[in-house]
């Protein structure tokens, strides 16, 4: 073939993908750690103060991290059972953890000694924190009751029992230190305060509550439970203002980034979700097993995730400093001098131009339709969707096979394993409104060549089944919008009409003002 044109790859853009400046700020976070706890990992907190290292609760012990070591920097191993709710004070020096036997114990960063061990509660101690002074912390247990101790003395100062099922969550006020927040199975929030020793307000969640946070001016509160994400203004008296339903599973962990407060939520469902001041999700975090705990550093440059296996997964994020410096010094490499020398010359006026044949870099499907292979061509566009995620690659392969007449002749002839991989695509993209067209004639002729010997095997049969499944739901939902579409067409032409009538009904007043005027 004298001249031979590569087939056109056309980039196609998602239905429905809005880049933003947030999306664009949440995609600089990128994996940089995986490491192995020794049991699911049930609590991440940031110490508020550089280097702001992170305390991570899993099993028997917590471990502190560095922000960028792949070992503990400090482990705590003083726990005879299990470990809950490792928290920082607002100094950083110190860490309070409860306990499955019910003990809550006050640990030193620096020594690593246990300071204080608050003993009270007959249960497992799930949720502890300080209070915003440094001077007292609350803890909430399984005996249904939350208390608040004094860290100098080891008293017990006060005790509120109006949940009637296990408390989970609790969250201090970062400007009153006399209020705090808990969360329980009960379904319910209660903001509590320790100088009238009761709570002074009650939120219905409707589901059991895994987790509270306060925004900083302690305006607004959100509480996670079910596959609900629910925020309550707590200056109009707790009332409702959203109810988010984005996962699919339970609702584990939630934390607030310090770049415009973003809201970020984690769950059972594996994903991560980052929400903007509007409450839209902006970005969506994928992880390897689901999510139990989720933290953010107070620098916004770490996010730590949680999850059941025990696995703890570290993302950093990149600065665009950290981008250009890498550019540069790529720049500077030798290669790169020889590979662009006198590429930006320019002749001058009296120069004689002599252009030099570009030689042409084909991929491997394009030499397979130049050498008329058709089939194999499609096998090889099929392939490149499944390394690459890119299904234009195949549909451009098809269009063309169909353009030149051979489409059915690289479909016929196929083994089970290749008929199954174009079915698997079809089942993909199908209803995808972009490649719909194109492969529907696919279908078709797919059809066509291999209904005698559909019953011969259970795999193909089976994937046939689901595409009829699949376009007849298609069908149906296309009707339903031609319905809904023809109820809008309705509803915009009675209010053209209505506009038209009060058009004729203005010139006779516009005239009976005119004539006053003369």
């Amino acid at each position: 073939m004298a001249s031979f044109k590569p087939t056109r790859i056309q980039t196609y853009p998602k239905l429905g993908e809005k880049v933003t400046e947030d999306t664009l700020y949440w995609k600089n976070y990128k994996p940089a750690l995986q490491i192995k706890e020794f049991g699911a990992v049930t609590k991440i907190e940031f110490s508020p103060v550089p280097p702001h290292n992170y305390a991570v609760t899993a099993s028997t012990r917590i471990h502190i991290y560095g922000p960028h070591s792949q070992e503990p920097t400090r482990s705590f191993t003083r726990f005879r059972d299990t470990a809950y709710g490792g928290s920082f004070r607002g100094d950083g020096k110190l860490l309070v953890a409860g306990s499955e036997d019910g003990i809550i114990r006050l640990f030193d960063i620096k020594s690593l000694g246990a300071l204080r061990q608050f003993t009270g509660h007959s249960k497992a101690v799930h949720a502890t924190t300080f209070l915003s002074d440094g001077f007292r912390v609350v803890s909430g247990s399984d005996d249904l009751s939350c208390r608040v101790w004094d860290v100098a003395s080891s008293v017990e100062l006060s005790s509120f029992t109006e949940h009637t099922d296990y408390i989970r969550a609790a969250a201090p006020s970062k400007l009153n230190p006399d209020l705090f927040v808990t969360g329980s199975y009960d379904h319910t929030v209660k903001v509590f305060d320790v100088r009238t020793g009761s709570s002074v307000m009650t939120m219905q969640h409707g589901h059991p509550v895994e987790c509270v946070l306060l925004y900083p001016s302690d305006a607004l509160l959100v509480s996670t439970g079910g596959r609900y994400v629910k925020i309550w203004d707590l200056l109009k008296g707790g009332q409702q203002l959203v109810s988010l339903k984005n996962h699919h599973k339970t609702v584990t962990c939630a934390c607030l980034s310090s770049t415009g407060n973003k809201l970020l939520t984690g769950s059972l469902d594996r994903h991560v979700k980052v929400y903007n001041s509007s409450y839209k999700v902006v970005h969506n975090f994928d992880c390897a097993a689901s999510i139990l705990s989720l933290a953010v550093a107070p620098d916004d440059n770490t996010v730590a995730v949680g999850m059941t296996n025990g696995v703890l997964s570290v993302r950093h994020r990149k600065h665009k400093e950290e981008k250009e410096t890498l550019t540069d010094r790529r720049r500077r490499g030798p290669v790169y001098r020889v590979n662009v020398k006198g590429k930006n010359f320019g002749p001058k006026q009296n120069d004689f131009l002599v252009n030099k044949a570009t030689k042409q870099h084909l991929q491997k499907h394009d030499k397979q339709l130049k050498n008329f292979e058709v089939s194999k061509a499609l096998d090889s566009a099929l392939q490149a969707w499944k390394r690459s995620s890119k299904p234009e690659v195949a549909v451009v392969v098809m269009m063309e096979l169909n353009r030149r007449g051979t489409l059915k002749n690289a479909l016929a002839g196929r083994d089970e394993a290749s008929l199954a991989r174009i079915l698997d695509f079809l089942l993909k993209y199908i209803t995808d409104p972009r490649f719909s067209r194109p492969l529907l004639t696919v279908g078709d002729i797919v059809l066509d060549l291999y209904q005698q010997v559909i019953p011969q095997s259970p795999v193909v049969e089976r994937l046939l089944q689901r595409l009829l499944e699949l376009l007849g739901r298609e069908a149906e939902l296309q009707q339903e919008f031609l319905q809904v579409l023809g109820i809008l067409d309705t509803l915009f032409a009675s209010l053209n009409l209505r506009k038209d009538v009060a058009t004729l009904a203005d010139p006779p007043v516009a005239q009976g003002s005119q004539l006053q005027a003369a």
